[in-house]
């Protein structure tokens, strides 16, 4: 089997929390937008899936931020996929796909790869795109990049928001 093409997707959050950890998908596609060689064009907005999204579309490898809240990506990415598929005229077998999100169970900057059909950890961004494509994912090549931001040592959800903000607003 051979890939002819590479559909790269992160998940983050739009707005006010586009530049918190939780969103650390989003900036680990941005640096690698400036790191593949000159013809990966920069980021503008397309629309994927019915939503504007920011798209780096090059001959090899298209990089394509979720516009979505990161916990209900799944749908969303499901429509952008399919519809990746049909505009490229590619079979899933040919196309080859990353997820790349955050992960509060590694350590600051951890970077992980994942299979497919391994666990979401308890996370939702994750836990809704696999809901969403697993159907399909059983013969193509995906995998999963994790990129760790560490837990607060408070468990409570609304702890973790605030520290995740703050700790980007300080430039921790």
């Amino acid at each position: 089997m051979s890939i002819r093409r590479i559909l790269i997707a992160s998940l983050g959050n739009p707005g006010q929390y586009r530049d918190t950890f939780h969103s650390v998908g989003h900036m680990a596609l941005k640096s690698l937008q400036r790191r593949i060689p000159a013809e990966q064009p920069s980021f503008a907005s397309q629309r994927h899936g019915k939503k504007a999204a920011l798209t780096s579309a090059g001959p090899k490898y298209t990089l394509l931020q979720s516009p979505m809240l990161m916990n209900v990506t799944g749908p969303w990415l499901a429509r952008a996929y399919k519809e990746f598929l049909v505009d490229e005229g590619l079979s899933p077998a040919k196309v080859g796909l990353v997820l790349v999100h955050d992960d509060l169970e590694e350590e600051l900057g951890a970077v992980k790869i994942r299979q497919w059909t391994r666990s979401h950890r308890g996370h939702n961004g994750v836990k809704s795109v696999l809901a969403s494509l697993l159907p399909d994912a059983q013969s193509p090549p995906w995998e999963c990049i994790s990129v760790g931001i560490g837990r607060p040592a408070e468990r409570d959800q609304s702890v973790v928001s605030e520290q995740d903000a703050e700790t980007c607003e300080r430039g921790d």
